[in-house]
């Protein structure tokens, strides 16, 4: 039976990559600190949970003990926690950093959370240039991203097999930051209306955590060093989401599709990006790599995540 560890796996990407992995006959290990945060239902599959702080140098090899067949971090921020895993990595088939879409830069320097919005001209392939590694505190607003580049360049200048992810706009239950929220909310008060700027044409590729999970389980049995975008294979625009959310959630409104005459602010959501940001997810699915599904398969479950966490508070 192979093994994996995933570290920090608690949240939406860990979650959705445990399952499928037990699923496949994987042995499980997800480390997280607090064992309130253990996904319901994981014992139940067979997966492990060790309770370990991943920015504690000291509880790594606790958590790799003889080595693994897979490796996945979802909480690797800086330089220095890449160089610390780096030592641990000898007895690691195949290792997945999960990284971010937001490390790349548009011919301007521009990035997705610049004063002023990037202009990708089109779909954003891995060769794009990325924001230059900084030491600066990775939990600010400006050193989230450079830090993440940091972290990737230290993992991959090593002689390791690594592959670094980098999702874009990530959905999936248990996520941190659910997005789809900002129409849950306003479907499940039946609203009549609701208001979307740029007239819904705004996108951001979202990511689906089960679509990522497919990802890393093809990773693990294709180890190398590389860089692969990780996105559904759509990209639906606001108009397009503010729909599928309101159907599934049995509610009709009106969409009112604002203009460049519209106060500043007003309609925005989520994903009001204009040009809309677009992932070239061409190296994944070459590598082999099948999704699950369009933002509408894997985005139904999130939903009904959201509604059942809502209700029971």
């Amino acid at each position: 039976m192979r093994r994996a560890v995933i570290l920090a796996g608690t949240g939406a990407i860990g979650w959705a990559t445990a399952r499928r992995l037990v699923v496949a006959g994987w042995e499980v290990m997800v480390t997280g600190r607090d064992p309130a945060g253990v996904p319901p239902g994981l014992a139940g599959l067979g997966a492990q949970f060790l309770q370990a702080d991943r920015h504690e140098p000291a509880s790594l090899p606790d958590a790799l003990g003889s080595g693994a067949d897979l490796v996945v971090d979802c909480a690797c921020y800086t330089a220095a926690h890449a160089a610390a895993l780096l030592p641990l990595l000898g007895d690691v088939t195949s290792t997945v950093m999960i990284s971010s879409k937001a490390v790349y830069i548009d011919g301007q320097g521009r990035h997705s959370n610049s004063d002023e919005p990037p202009q990708f001209e089109a779909p954003i392939t891995e060769s794009q240039p990325t924001l230059r590694p900084t030491d600066a505190h990775h939990n600010s607003r400006e050193g989230y991203r450079p830090n993440k580049v940091a972290a990737e360049d230290t993992l991959l200048s090593s002689h390791h097999p690594i592959t670094v992810l980098r999702p874009s706009k990530i959905h999936g239950a248990r996520s941190r930051q659910p997005r789809e929220w900002f129409f849950v909310k306003r479907a499940l008060d039946r609203r009549p209306v609701v208001l979307l700027a740029r007239r819904g044409a705004g996108a951001d590729h979202p990511s689906a955590a089960l679509n990522i999970a497919a990802l890393i389980e093809t990773v693990a049995d294709r180890p190398g060093r590389r860089v692969l975008n990780a996105a559904d294979p759509d990209c639906p625009d606001g108009r397009t989401i503010a729909a599928i959310i309101a159907v599934h959630l049995g509610h009709t409104w009106r969409q009112v599709l604002l203009d460049e005459t519209a106060p500043d602010g007003l309609g925005t959501h989520p994903w009001d990006r204009i040009p809309p940001i677009i992932l070239n997810t061409t190296a994944a699915r070459t590598l082999g790599y099948a999704p699950v599904g369009d933002y509408q398969t894997p985005v139904t479950a999130d939903l009904d995540w959201l509604v059942a966490t809502a209700t029971s508070d």
